[in-house]
């Protein structure tokens, strides 16, 4: 019998990392442009098309000899001001997981080059099944301006990765019942 529990136990772990997992998704920034100044990429533009979560990954592809990425204040952000940043990052292949919900500013701190368009607002909503987020990046506060009404394409993730969910699920659930039976 105590086998039998552990078992359970080891299936009901794996279920729930597959579930927390599953609900991630990464985002490059600029999408095949990547992030630059090079090409007129809107990136006001480029974020309003996303729909950001809590456990998220913003990718940041670049070169670093022309550019960098620095995690800013809001003010910072509206007067391109990296003086001082939250967060600098600087290999031209730089990954940040977000982990709290709101607005994350992300500026180009290369003279020019934020003024030029190089910056990004990532607003992050507040995913109904994540864990309850911790201040490790977060920005200041700044109130959510837009949250859109209708799915657009940018859900179809999550409504898959729920689908994938149920067949870990079931397969766990097969699993264990065949482990009793054998047991029985």
């Amino acid at each position: 019998m105590a086998l039998v529990v552990r078992v359970f136990l080891a299936v009901v772990l794996v279920v729930m990392a597959a579930l927390k997992v599953s609900h991630a998704a990464v985002h490059k920034v600029g999408d095949s442009a990547g992030w630059t100044t090079i090409g007129g990429v809107d990136y006001k533009k480029w974020a309003a098309s996303k729909t950001f979560h809590v456990g998220d990954v913003i990718k940041f592809e670049y070169n670093s000899q022309f550019h960098n990425v620095m995690r800013v204040t809001h003010p910072m952000y509206q007067s391109c001001n990296a003086t001082v940043p939250l967060d600098s990052y600087a290999t031209g292949n730089d990954t940040i997981t977000i982990t709290t919900k709101g607005h994350h500013f992300f500026i180009c701190g290369i003279p020019g080059h934020c003024q030029a368009g190089q910056k990004v607002d990532i607003n992050v909503l507040r995913h109904p099944l994540a864990a309850a987020p911790t201040p490790a990046l977060a920005s200041p506060a700044v109130p959510v301006a837009h949250v859109p009404a209708a799915p657009g394409p940018n859900m179809a993730a999550p409504v898959k990765s729920v689908k994938g969910q149920f067949v870990v699920l079931g397969l766990a659930i097969a699993t264990l019942a065949v482990l009793v039976s054998g047991l029985a």
